[in-house]
This record gives structure tokens, sequence and C-alpha cells, in this order.
């Protein structure tokens, strides 16, 4: 029996309170370290060694595991909150996030090698673990076609070759989900979890990006790197990864829509810290004091609080969102941050464009929401075939 079955409500909130409380108490510290990492371009490997000491690396492993077994409405609620400090510790984390809990909810994982990674991070280690997908010919399979990447089985498990780009979290990562085809006639095509100590994987530090800068998503290039064979732990034939699944569209488009509204909540508490303190010798009294600039802190207020209500309601009931409102979502929360941004940008006018504060950073930041699939192209023509009945 689930032990969360045993647990009373109460306990339950409180827990998860306590654990809201301390990524509170953690993103103020992030934030002050961000800049720095930002600057050189470096993953912040102490806030991890922090997250964990907290217990909040095992937010999405089962409570069997000794893990919280969060649902979708914590997860968003703790990786906005870890965005407001550092954006990119967040996205590092929310992969982490996404992808434990997809193997939970998995029936095709092989429930030793499951349970290996929930139990690492069960005891406190930073056992992180993301998907490498995305290739340098192929750009991001969401869009469609196979992988170069090759599994050729040999006696002695899988022997792994390729070239995977924009690797979130890379050097800190103890296991990859590396995206490949088997090498047959008839190609299976899924994911092999990779141990990336292993020999034959190499990481090239090529991540110099405008925003999102100490996710150390740098290429990972792997040759003749050997798995034991069942490491292959999710592997179908093409057509069968065709349909994608309601439930793991929702955590992926909504973790995402959370992270970059945290970006868009923590300009608007900079901004409203700075209006605050400014005070003109010319007007006598700080700009808050503005009607004009009351009306615009409002109008960012109006986009936050739409945002989180869409995040809050649909976390609530990710089953029912089905296939096309989860992008939908997600394309209206980080526009929505974009728009607030841009805002405070406009009423911070030179400071905000000073590297000496945060705006600017989140500025760089939060455009990354464009770039993360789904992309509003790929979300609003598949919302306009269905609302056409195509």
């Amino acid at each position: 029996m689930n032990s969360l079955l045993l647990r009373p409500a109460a306990s339950l909130e409180t827990a998860a309170a306590q654990r809201f409380a301390a990524a509170t108490t953690l993103a103020r510290d992030f934030a002050v370290g961000a800049a720095g990492h930002d600057r050189e371009g470096t993953i912040p490997r102490a806030n991890f060694q922090k997250l964990a000491a907290a217990g909040l690396l095992s937010l999405t492993v089962p409570a069997r595991l000794g893990g919280a077994e969060a649902d979708l409405g914590e997860v968003t609620r703790i990786v906005g909150r870890i965005a407001t400090g550092d954006a990119s510790t967040a996205l590092i984390l929310g992969m982490h996030y996404l992808h434990t809990a997809t193997v939970y909810r998995s029936t095709r994982w092989p429930k030793p090698v499951a349970d290996m990674i929930g139990l690492a991070s069960a005891a406190g280690e930073v056992a992180l673990i993301n998907a490498l997908r995305v290739e340098p010919e192929l750009g991001s399979p969401a869009r469609g076609g196979l992988p170069a990447t090759t599994a050729r089985r040999t006696a002695d498990g899988w022997l792994l070759t390729g070239h995977k780009i924009y690797a979130t979290g890379s050097s800190i990562l103890r296991w990859g989900l590396v995206w490949a085809r088997t090498d047959g006639e008839i190609p299976q095509v899924g994911f092999w979890l990779v141990p990336l100590n292993s020999p034959g994987v190499w990481i090239a530090e090529t991540w110099d990006h405008l925003g999102m800068r100490a996710t150390g998503s740098h290429e990972i290039v792997l040759t003749d790197v050997l798995v034991p064979a069942h490491h292959a732990v999710d592997l179908r034939r093409p057509a069968q990864w065709a349909q994608p699944d309601p439930v793991g569209l929702a955590w992926n488009t909504l973790v995402i829509a959370a992270l970059y509204n945290g970006v868009a909540e923590a300009a608007k508490d900079w901004l409203a810290g700075y209006l605050n303190a400014r005070v003109p010798s010319n007007l006598g009294a700080s700009l808050a004091t503005l009607p004009r600039i009351q009306e615009t802190v409002g109008d960012i207020d109006r986009l936050l609080r739409i945002n989180r209500r869409l995040i809050e309601s649909a976390s609530a009931e990710p089953t029912a969102l089905g296939l096309i409102e989860p992008g939908q979502i997600k394309v209206t929360v980080t526009d929505n941050a974009v728009r607030v941004v841009e805002r405070a940008m406009e009423l911070a006018g030179n400071p905000g464009l000073s590297r000496a504060n945060p705006l600017e950073r989140h500025h760089r930041d939060v455009l990354c929401s464009r770039i993360h699939t789904p992309q509003s192209d790929s979300v609003l023509v598949a919302a306009g075939r269905a609302a056409l009945g195509l």
C-alpha cells in the first residue's frame, strides 16, 4: 500500500508548506550568487548541494523510496519559487523533476533501474538526471525525425555513439537519458540511461548564450559508450512515439511555464523596490507615487495574477488537459512573462539595462521561454487544426 495513504492530509499539507518555505529561503540565497554565475557561465553547483540537503531533489521520488511523491501543483510552486532566485538553477532542477516523475509514471522502466535513480536522490545525493535529445542535424525531436545517435547491441550491453546539443545541466548530471535509435534495418527508437561518468562521454563546453547562461547546456559527444543491456529503458517503433502522453505533456509545459513566470515575478519585485526607493529631486517623492507608474505596475500585476491562476488550476488537473491545452497555457504564460519584464524595463529606464541590477538578466532569461518546446508556432497550428476539425 502506498505510504501516502496512511498519512493524514494535514501532515501532507504541513510537509508541503515546509518544503515551500525551504525553497523560498533557498531562492533568496541563490539570488545572491546568480549574477556571478550568469557572468561566468558556470553552473551553481553549491545550489544543488543545498537543495539536496533540504530534501528538495527527491520531490518527485515515490514515498516508498523516501521521496516526497509530490504532485504537479507542488512541483510548479517549487520550480517557480526557485526561479525567482536563479532561473538557471530552476531549469536544471525542473528537468530533474520532470524526468524523475516520468520514470515512476512509466510502466516500461525496469524497476531496479528506476529505483536506483530515486534512492540516490532520497539519500541526499546530487544525483541529477536530464534527457539528451537535441542533435545538430535533427534539431528538436519534438518536430519529428529519427536521431542520428545509434545504439549497437553487443554481448556486453549496448554501445552508444552520437552527438547531443543543449544538454542542460551537462557537467553536473549523474545520468543522461539518451535519445537514440538501434542500428538495425527496422530501428527502434527510445531512451538509454547513460551514467555520464562513463568512458567515451565527452562534454564540449560550447554553451555561450544570451540567457540562462548558468545552465551549462553544453554539447555531449558519445563514442562507443558501453551501458548495460537493461539500461535500454524505453524502446519503441518510431510510430509509437508519434502520439504524446497527455500527462507527460502537461508536466513538461506547466513546469516550464512556472519557471518563466518565476523570472517575471522576480522582475516585478525588483521593480517595486526600485520605484519606491527612487526619489527624483524634481519630484520630491518616489516614482511609485506617480499615477502613470501605478497604472503600468497594475498591468504587470494583472498579467502575473492571470499566470498564477492558469498554472495553479491546470496543475491541479493534468489528466484533464488533453493534448492542445497545455501548449496554449505555456504560450499564454510565457508571453505574459515576457511582457511583464519588458514593461518593467520600460519603467526602469537605464538602470534596468545596467548589469549592476538583476532586471537585465531577468530580461535575457525570460526571452528563452520562446525557444523552449513547445514553441508558439507548433502550439497555434495544432490548436487551429483542432478548432477547424482537421
